[in-house]
């Protein structure tokens, strides 16, 4: 079984900075896509960045925010720069992952972490 365990959230000032972290556990051959979404109240989950061939970025955040990831520690990360009270939200990661060699690919979900940006 595969989880996804986010950390890094929390309570910051506008102008500060955050980074997400996520990290997957279980059996995991293979990960193509790590991305990170948000959701705000009353508003529907968004795409905030994606990492497959190369890196993609809404456009409220690119240039502010960063993602990575490292393949050995299946490990997705995204460094937020410069915070606004719009990026208040919870914040999710997602992978597509292959379980083993030649096997289909899944979609799976951290359980979402809270980012509060106020003064």
């Amino acid at each position: 079984q595969v989880q996804l365990v986010e950390s890094g959230g929390g309570l910051v000032q506008p102008g500060g900075s955050l980074k997400l972290s996520c990290v997957a556990s279980g059996s995991i051959f293979s990960i193509s896509t790590m991305a990170w979404y948000r959701q705000a109240p009353g508003r529907e989950r968004e795409l905030v960045a994606s990492y497959g061939g190369s890196e993609n970025y809404a456009d409220s955040v690119r240039g502010r925010f960063t993602i990575s990831r490292d393949n050995a520690k299946n490990a997705a990360y995204l460094q937020m720069n410069s915070l606004r009270p719009e990026d208040t939200a919870v914040y999710y990661c997602k992978f597509d992952a292959q379980t083993r060699s030649w096997g289909p690919w899944y979609v799976y979900w951290g359980q979402g972490t809270q980012v509060t940006v106020s003064s």
